[in-house]
């Protein structure tokens, strides 16, 4: 869902958009910069530390009652079943600990329906994650413009 949202961005900012999630996004000079991943890892620490802000985009179950979640995030150590996978607040946190950088952080959260080994979106979650891409839009144009981000 997050890929499609950032290829949707990508296509508003007139980027190439990548043909498949595998590849990456071209970043260039020009901000905003587009970066996906599967899972957030302490690898994306490194990456986070180079901006003064950032937004996540991920799915989200049931358990948030609204469809569209945009707000910001702050840092906090949050645990998790796998090694391998970080929340946001985690990877603020990390961010801050290993390179002394504190990003303004947001999350933009969409419900997601179907959680299967698929590239193709359920109905539902596509129609919610075009409104989501038109509010990552306007947020990325409400941004002052001495700020950088991903």
């Amino acid at each position: 869902m997050a890929w499609h949202i950032l290829a949707n961005l990508a296509q508003k900012l007139g980027k190439p958009v990548p043909t498949s999630w595998e590849e990456p996004f071209e970043i260039g000079k020009e901000y905003p910069h587009l970066l996906f991943q599967l899972q957030l890892n302490p690898e994306v620490t490194e990456t986070l530390a180079q901006y003064q802000i950032v937004c996540f985009v991920d799915a989200h179950t049931g358990d948030i009652p609204n469809d569209i979640q945009f707000g910001e995030v702050s840092e906090g150590y949050q645990t998790s079943p796998f090694t391998h996978h970080m929340t946001a607040e985690a990877c603020l946190k990390l961010t801050n600990t290993l390179y002394r950088s504190e990003p303004k952080a947001y999350l933009l959260s969409v419900r997601g329906y179907s959680f299967g080994f698929a590239q193709n979106l359920s109905p539902q979650t596509a129609f919610l994650s075009a409104i989501a891409a038109n509010k990552a839009w306007d947020w990325l144009n409400n941004l002052p413009p001495d700020l950088t981000g991903i």
